[in-house]
């Protein structure tokens, strides 16, 4: 990351902990803490075995957050995810047993190797953050945050994720590999112990809470906010674009924008928080022509070339 600027004095004290257990992984770890602030959920999208479930269980145990797994498989059922009512023989009415979703920070694990009527089971949490079981609805904890997980290779038995369910997940990210190094230092620090054991709450979740509250109070000027749309609009009228980004992209854009000046002690967005975050942001949210497809460019590829044309706002306060 190209960002030299120092993070929050407390918030940085998560990702510390995180780069503890995750040897070069303070970008994921930055991106995860800008997610969480932002109210937002994270797609993550690798191999087996490079830690997915290792990082959302070391950022529950810094933040004394509650952490919930749900293992999705074909056979799972809605239900499942967000709890049943169990008719009480003794009181004669009928008690709610909360699932997995009920948690502060939940993992959901394989979640393409799930059926989509099960898939959408998290629409409402994640989107509305409360669950309706029987007809009544329930809040969440707050805060409430999601890291959903996919196999990018395996996609025998699996049900992709619908757009409508994709657009929920304000970043999509990929880990990746450890350089040699890296891989070389893990060894080093599992020879003995799990790292992970080590690791102490260093926020409380009422403190998160409040981060998220003041997060939402940074500044955006109306040329950032211009420059936003100015991207998005783009999107819908590219050559190699069958559907562009929505206006919910837009407003995900910013809201995270917001939180990345927050976990950096700003107070204002600046271009340069647009540029770094509208990879992780946007591309998940568009779907390309078939023909671009077939010519093997990917999203990702397509917003680069957006961006590259796009004026960049300059010369204007960018603060209060």
């Amino acid at each position: 990351m190209a960002y030299q600027e120092t993070l929050h004095p407390v918030l940085g004290k998560v990702a510390e902990n995180i780069d503890k257990v995750m040897v070069g992984k303070k970008d994921i770890a930055v991106l995860s803490l800008t997610a969480i602030l932002a109210n937002g959920h994270v797609l993550l999208e690798d191999v087996p075995g490079v830690g997915k479930t290792m990082m959302v269980r070391t950022l529950a145990k810094s933040t004394g957050a509650e952490f919930k797994r749900i293992q999705f498989t074909p056979d799972l059922l809605p239900s499942d995810v967000t709890g049943v009512s169990i008719y009480n023989p003794k009181t004669l009415e009928f008690e709610y047993r909360s699932g997995p979703i009920m948690g502060d920070i939940v993992l959901a694990d394989e979640i393409n190797r799930t059926s989509p009527k099960t898939q959408s089971a998290l629409l409402e949490a994640m989107e509305e953050g409360s669950v309706t079981v029987d007809g009544v609805t329930m809040p969440l904890s707050q805060p409430f945050f999601v890291m959903a997980t996919q196999n990018p290779v395996e996609y025998e038995g699996t049900y992709p994720l619908p757009e409508a369910q994709l657009d929920r997940f304000l970043f999509k990210l990929r880990m990746g590999y450890p350089t040699v190094r890296e891989e070389l230092q893990v060894l080093d620090l599992q020879e003995r112990s799990r790292p992970i054991e080590q690791i102490e709450p260093v926020i409380t979740k009422e403190e998160l809470a409040s981060f998220q509250k003041e997060a939402e109070t940074v500044y955006v000027d109306r040329s950032i906010k211009e420059y936003i749309v100015d991207i998005t609009q783009q999107t819908r009228h590219h050559s190699d674009v069958y559907l562009g980004v929505s206006p919910r992209g837009s407003i995900a854009l910013m809201k995270a924008a917001q939180a990345f000046a927050f976990l950096y002690s700003r107070d204002y967005v600046i271009p340069d928080d647009i540029q770094y975050l509208a990879p992780f942001t946007l591309p998940h949210r568009m779907i390309l022509r078939p023909e671009a497809k077939f010519e093997g460019k990917r999203p990702e590829t397509v917003l680069q070339d957006i961006m590259a044309k796009t004026k960049v706002p300059v010369g204007r306060s960018m603060s209060r």
